[in-house]
Order: structure tokens, then sequence, then C-alpha cells
């Protein structure tokens, strides 16, 4: 391998990555791999990474910043790409970040980046489908459930690709909220409330454990939203 494309991201900015539910420490982590992408530019991990913290600061982060950060993630995983087009990480946070713009700052937003976030999703099922355990075919679902019909949206598509996800974790509380707020959607409520059900009773994932605490609340409050519709 290239030695620019080898890691040289300290290894105290991974450990403060991990402690993410501190806002400080996701903050702090998210500058360190910052600073190592302008002091080493070629460096295809820290680029990844920067991508990857930024995405969480940008959807979990103080709203007044979270903006900032996901065009910081968009720019680090643009770059990550251009390193190292054979690698998933690049293209999927690339994704990532470009999906949260599109569902956070309105349609306009969603037609910009709805076909780049697509062939960015493609492209890691193409480079590795069990990719973080099958977060290509969890994103492409809400892809297809989100964007309108008349540019793509497909409620089956969306099924079949949340399902596929759920093939790689069963216990994905992601895959199965994405699932349940599908159902919600389409008049399924039934069925929705049993995923939500689920997201709430599943193990928390001791690697994603900031984001399965985040799905378990939005879990409760969707939850509870459709059975006082009952």
């Amino acid at each position: 391998m290239d030695a620019t494309l080898v890691a040289q991201v300290p290894a105290s900015a991974d450990a403060l990555f991990a402690r993410r539910e501190d806002p400080v420490a996701a903050r702090q982590a998210a500058d360190q791999y910052q600073a190592q992408h302008r002091a080493a530019p070629r460096d295809f991990v820290a680029a990844w990474k920067l991508a990857r913290a930024s995405y969480y600061l940008g959807t979990q982060g103080p709203a007044p910043e979270r903006r900032m950060w996901l065009e910081t993630g968009l720019a680090a995983a643009t770059d990550a790409v251009s390193l190292n087009e054979v690698r998933p990480e690049g293209h999927f946070w690339l994704a990532a970040n470009m999906g949260a713009l599109a569902e956070s700052y309105g349609l306009r937003q969603g037609l910009k980046y709805r076909t780049r976030i697509r062939q960015a999703l493609e492209r890691v099922l193409g480079i590795d489908p069990a990719f973080m355990e099958g977060s290509a075919d969890r994103a492409l679902g809400r892809w297809y459930h989100k964007v309108p019909g008349l540019f793509g949206g497909s409620a089956a598509k969306a099924e079949q690709h949340l399902r596929r996800s759920l093939t790689y974790n069963p216990q994905s509380t992601v895959s199965l909220f994405f699932l349940a707020e599908l159902y919600a959607d389409e008049g399924r409520p039934a069925e929705a409330r049993r995923l939500l059900q689920q997201v709430l009773e599943t193990p928390v994932h001791k690697e994603y454990a900031a984001e399965d605490r985040a799905y378990k609340a939005q879990a409760l409050e969707r939850l509870r939203g459709l059975s006082s519709r009952r």
C-alpha cells in the first residue's frame, strides 16, 4: 500500500471518538482528525475518519453547528474517495453527509444530492456489501423511502434494501427504525409498532452505543405517537 494511505491518526482521536456521546469528546476527536487531515492531506484514514466524526456532529452535535460539520464531512469524504476509490469508507461517508444535508435542509438540497447519494451507496455495495453490517443497503432503503417517486423513490425498493440490511445484523436498531418509519408512512401501523418495540428491546451494540441510544429515544417517541392514534 502507498505509504500516504497508511493511518497516521493519533490513537487519542480514536479513543475520543469512542466516547462520542460526550459532546466534548466528540468535538475533540473531530478537531484531531481535522488537524491530521490538514497536516497530511494524503492520509486516507484521516480523511474518512474526519468525514465520519463530522457526520456524527452534523447529526447529533449542537444545532447551530450541524450544517458546518456536514459540509466539512462532505469535503473530507470527497478527499477520501480521491485518495482511495476502491475502499468503501470514503463513498459511504460521502453519501451519509450528503444524505443528512438532504434530509435536514429542504427539498432543494435533497434534489441536489439525490443522484450522487445513490451512486456512492451503490459503489459501496459493489466494493463490500457487508460493510458496517449492511450500511449501504440500509442507507439505500432510506434513500428510496425519502426520495419522491417522481425522482426515483420507491417503497418496494426501500423495503427490499432495508430487509437485506437486516440479514447482516437482524438486531440493527437503525435498520429496524428505518423500516418501522417506512411501514408507518405506508399505512402499516401495527408492523411499525412491532418494529419500534423491537428497537427498544434490542441490546445496545458495543461499537455503536451512541447511535443505538439515539435511535432508541426516537423509537420511543415515534411509538408513543403511533399508539396515541389508535
